[in-house]
């Protein structure tokens, strides 16, 4: 990942973090950052466009009407760290109160329903899979897309895993994420994440249509 696309992302990350705080206009926020208000305006365009922030009013003054914004609904979970011990032990007691294939499969559709709050990618499948990666990047993951593997699959790889201390050598949480990949790239997804390591890291690989394979793959159909 270059320095540009890190800057990008540690600036967005903190407008995200004023406008946890409070609403505010990008003038506020360009103040804030010590930005220009059409380089920030460039940010906060790209985050609603995410649907992690949304416009609320309209603030009048000397000059002419200046757009409000704040974070939108649900975002607050997203960015919450306490929810990921508590979903560490939540699915510690699932585990020891549930069969496997019955917390695999509430895992399965928990990808799934965060996945539809995205909304699906488009293009082709590197475009659908570097959209995929940079979603992952923005729940706290540090991924990219490797070039097409034998075969014509395409490879996300993770450098570290944004539900580490949820993980524990349980597949549940990586299938969970294996279905969140493919609700959005529309492929059939596989993980081959590293939960053993000290580091646990996420590996997902992205089945193309034309791959027949008769190994376990999960997701919908090819559009």
């Amino acid at each position: 990942m270059t320095i540009a696309r890190w800057t990008v992302r540690a600036t967005r990350r903190r407008v995200v973090e004023l406008l946890r705080r409070e609403p505010l206009t990008v003038s506020a926020l360009a103040e804030e950052l010590g930005l220009t208000s059409s380089a920030v305006r460039v940010h906060v365009a790209a985050l609603e466009g995410e649907g992690l922030v949304r416009r609320v009013g309209v603030a009048r003054g000397l000059n002419r009407p200046a757009a409000i914004y704040q974070l939108a609904p649900g975002v607050d979970a997203l960015l919450c760290a306490t929810y990921v011990p508590f979903t560490a032990n939540l699915l510690q007691t699932m585990g020891e109160e549930l069969p496997a294939p019955r917390v695999a499969r509430l895992m399965r559709l928990a990808g799934r329903r965060l996945a539809s709050r995205h909304g699906r990618t488009s293009g082709r499948l590197t475009q659908r899979a570097q959209a995929a990666s940079d979603f992952l990047n923005e729940l706290g993951a540090l991924t990219e897309v490797e070039a097409a593997a034998a075969g014509g699959r395409v490879v996300i790889r993770g450098y570290d895993c944004p539900l580490a201390a949820a993980v524990d050598c349980r597949p549940e949480v990586c299938q969970a994420l294996e279905s969140f990949v493919a609700e959005l790239v529309r492929v059939p997804v596989r993980e081959r994440c590293d939960r053993r390591s000290s580091r646990p890291r996420c590996r997902f690989e992205l089945q193309p249509p034309s791959v027949a394979t008769s190994r376990r793959v999960v997701g919908p159909p090819p559009a």
